[in-house]
């Protein structure tokens, strides 16, 4: 076994994943991951194939690829170094087509038109909820006389009020009327809409912030199959194995200031916050292999 080989392995088991687990992430067959850790590349299918397998079992196991071969260089026959064109994704990444590339750009659009026209909507409805009724109608208790909120010098008016200002000069033991007091309107306050944002990116490690929410239901599924490994602020492993096609794994987080999703398959990876799906602030065409960092306020 070479020292490539040795160091390959040692990650591998340092990260807890059998030969069984590291074929299924990287789709590489289990005899060509075994030949890279005894450094027999002659077994490969191709020559072209040796730099390639290297690369995609470094990323799954978190080392950096051209680190890697800069420090074994010697290990690895120069012919594939100088000459492997960048094959390391050729079986575990889906082309685009360019009907999915233009909805994928028009989608942000799209998000941002609905969120304009629900905010519209919003202020309408408050508009019509908080804005005064009409004048009622009040009835005089001493006269009976029905006031419909006419002016004064109505002609509607004139006959009453001349009756009613008769009536109340000449009866002096009228008492005058309660104040009749007013309520006041409850303004209820909207509840605050759940955000997502992100704050920062580095390398294949992206950041979100997720605030106004009560609760943090984390949903991870799958498009195909994924390998996931989810911690805690503190380093504690909630979830950490295969999900397959159709199925995903829902996780209460409302407890934890923090949650780190580490996927292997990004672009068959599918992460929900409460429901709200997580936009990949790196694209998974570009970064299959990302650490996506949730930090929850809960609101109060």
């Amino acid at each position: 076994m070479t020292e490539l080989g040795n160091r390959l392995k040692e990650a591998r088991e340092e990260k807890g994943l059998s030969l069984d687990d590291l074929q299924e992430v990287t789709k590489i067959q289990k005899r060509y991951l075994v030949g890279i850790e005894e450094g027999n590349y002659s077994m490969m299918p191709g020559q072209f194939y040796v730099r390639a397998f290297i690369k995609q079992y470094c990323e799954a196991v978190e080392l950096e690829p051209e680190e890697i071969f800069d420090q074994y260089k010697n290990e690895v026959p120069a012919i594939y170094h100088d000459e492997l064109p960048e094959l390391s994704r050729v079986q575990s990444r889906r082309t685009l087509s360019p009907t999915t590339s233009k909805a994928m750009e028009l989608f942000p659009k799209i998000l941002g038109l609905l969120f304009f026209v629900g905010i519209i909507v919003l202020l309408y409805f408050l508009y019509l909820k908080f804005t005064p009724n009409e004048k009622p109608n009040v009835v005089d208790d001493s006269t009976g006389v029905v006031d419909h909120g006419q002016p004064d010098n109505s002609p509607l008016n004139k006959g009453s009020n001349t009756d009613v200002n008769e009536n109340k000069s000449t009866d002096k033991t009228d008492k005058s009327k309660d104040d009749v007091p007013v309520k006041e309107k409850v303004v209820e306050e909207a509840a605050p809409t759940q955000e997502l944002a992100i704050i920062s990116t580095s390398g294949s490690n992206s950041t979100y912030a997720l605030k106004n929410a009560a609760t943090f239901k984390l949903k991870v599924a799958s498009t195909g199959e994924a390998w996931v490994k989810v911690k805690n602020g503190s380093g504690q492993t909630l979830f950490n194995g295969l999900i397959k096609s159709g199925e995903a794994k829902e996780i209460d987080a409302t407890n934890e200031s923090e949650v780190v999703i580490r996927t292997g398959r990004a672009y068959e990876t599918e992460i929900f916050a409460n429901d709200q799906k997580v936009e990949y602030a790196i694209s998974p065409t570009e970064k299959d292999v990302q650490n996506v960092t949730i930090q929850f306020t809960k609101a109060e």
